[in-house]
């Protein structure tokens, strides 16, 4: 499957988004980071992390979907 322009900026971005949540996720849960940190234990990000990772997966969704979409018109007009 050949990612376009504009799909393709679209599944980067769901990746860094995915990334974040897990990383906001796991500090949140003591995991990772430092303990200085207002992110750390702190039950709150836990939530943020889990929204940030389903907007990713959302976001990966319509890249994929442009991607097609974009592929298909280039067809089309050969």
């Amino acid at each position: 499957m050949a990612l376009t322009k504009y799909g393709k900026s679209l599944i980067i971005a769901s990746i860094i988004l995915v990334i974040a949540g897990i990383v906001f996720t796991m500090q949140s849960n003591s995991i990772v980071g430092p303990s200085s940190s207002f992110m750390y234990n702190n039950p709150e990000w836990a939530n943020y992390g889990f929204i940030i990772i389903g907007i990713g997966i959302v976001l990966a969704i319509t890249g994929i979907i442009v991607s097609r979409i974009e592929k298909k018109r280039e067809v089309n007009k050969k």
